[in-house]
């Protein structure tokens, strides 16, 4: 695992703008805040060069409770290569405010070699060899899959579904994306990936804290490494950024229901699908919403387009019993809301180009992996799931963000099974929100 920050520094164009690090930055504005006497004045009394003294006497609120002044240093910028899939998705749940992308499964090396050593992710010493060949039978079977599948889709190009007209290097992308996208299922949720990520002092302190009371220990050693690059920009203001009894104390007992929930539902059998939608329009009496579906709706171009009161106030949770590591991926990187998934394997998924016999003995390893894991009591079993472990997972938020990523995970380019997902959810919240269907795009995710 390496970590790396980035120092951002003005392009040319800003040549003549006030020069200020992130601290100072957020003391400037913080006194801004408190003082009449304009920008320009402000920054007079301070001096660039040796900018300590000004940002000590300002940022002292921080330990009385001002902890929003840690919002005012902007993006600072963070770089992880070699982490974990399954730390990269648990940086991302955290991470809520964050800007952020992660490698694509397209772009990775998928062989042995690009997993961590079994004791930097706690696999018990006994294990580990037992670990290193599950895995390494896991990713010998992705490159089965992928060459198996290439050479169908050469066979058959109708299966790829080939826009009319593409040039020979559009089809050959997507002829290598159809079998990419479906031999991830065998893909460890151990492999190494790398993440970038843009959020303020602020919440790389709460992002840090929450990683440093963690049980597993990569997620302990990220922390160290993060502070200490965030220490070269922002040393103040991520002096409360240690592991903490309150994330602690949740960390255990989260940790314990995935345990137990993990063993009660343990199966490498495919899931069938099941969706959850519940819709809320519920208003307080003395501010009722009177605006019509229709016309919070009808005025976009695009799913990127404003919505109306109607869908912003509105709330909805959506549920899938059986969502894919490798979907779950993505679908937790939508920031709005709350997101939850207990991380367990309640079955397997693999799409029907795959048969779930001809990788029994595998599935069979991998799951007794797991399950000596989780009667353990280890949090380094989810380092023995594969991406086509089938989890339960949760999202709640507002009615309108719901709706964009409905539009996205449908639309064009958008992964098959995402569209499948997304479709379902539709189906449900249409049930409950009859008025939107008229204008909202359900996509056909073609190309892929």
């Amino acid at each position: 695992m390496k970590v790396t920050g980035l120092a951002l520094v003005p392009p040319p164009t800003a040549a003549d703008l006030p020069k200020v690090t992130p601290e100072l930055l957020a003391s400037v504005l913080a006194r801004y805040s408190r003082s009449n006497e304009g920008l320009a004045a402000i920054l007079a009394k301070v001096d660039v060069n040796h900018p300590d003294a000004s940002i000590d006497r300002i940022l002292k609120f921080v330990d009385y409770g001002h902890a929003s002044i840690g919002g005012l240093t902007g993006g600072l910028a963070i770089a992880l290569d070699g982490v974990s899939m399954w730390l990269a998705y648990k940086i991302f749940e955290i991470a809520t405010m964050a800007d952020g992308q992660e490698s694509s499964t397209r772009y990775i090396a998928m062989d042995a070699t690009n997993l961590p050593a079994p004791e930097e992710i706690g696999v018990p010493d006994d294990l580990a060899g037992r670990w290193r060949d599950v895995m390494a039978a896991a990713f010998a079977a992705y490159n089965a899959e992928y060459l198996r599948l290439d050479l169908l889709a050469t066979a058959r190009p109708e299966l790829v579904r080939v826009p009319a007209g593409a040039n020979p290097a559009v089809v050959t992308r997507l002829r290598k994306n159809y079998a990419l996208d479906r031999a991830r299922y065998f893909v460890p949720f151990a492999t190494r990936t790398n993440v970038g990520l843009v959020q303020s002092s602020r919440m790389w302190a709460m992002t840090v804290k929450h990683l440093d009371s963690l049980p597993q220990p990569e997620a302990r050693a990220a922390a160290g490494l993060i502070r200490a690059e965030l220490l070269k920009m922002s040393p103040r203001l991520l002096s409360h950024s240690q592991a903490e009894r309150s994330y602690e104390e949740q960390a255990k007992q989260e940790l314990a229901a995935s345990l137990k929930l993990g063993l009660e539902r343990l199966s490498a059998e495919p899931l069938d699908d099941e969706v959850w939608v519940k819709v809320d329009r519920d208003t307080p009496p003395w501010l009722p919403e009177l605006q019509p579906i229709s016309e919070a709706l009808r005025y976009r171009a695009n799913r990127y387009g404003h919505q109306g009161l109607a869908t912003r106030r509105a709330r909805v949770t959506f549920a899938w019993n059986n969502l894919a590591l490798a979907e779950l991926r993505d679908l937790n990187r939508h920031r709005t809301g709350h997101r939850y998934s207990p991380l367990v394997q309640g079955g397997f998924y693999l799409p029907p180009e795959i048969k779930h016999a001809d990788h029994a003995v595998l599935l069979k390893e991998q799951l007794e992996l797991t399950r000596t894991l989780l009667q353990r009591g280890s949090p380094a079993y989810l380092y023995s799931l594969l991406l086509g472990a089938q989890t339960p997972f949760e999202h709640s938020t507002q009615v309108d963000k719901f709706v964009y990523e409905a539009e996205l995970r449908t639309g064009m380019g958008a992964h098959f099974r995402y569209a499948e997902h997304l479709s379902a959810a539709l189906r449900e919240f249409f049930h409950q929100m009859p008025a939107a269907r008229a204008w909202v795009v359900e996509g056909t995710a073609e190309p892929e």
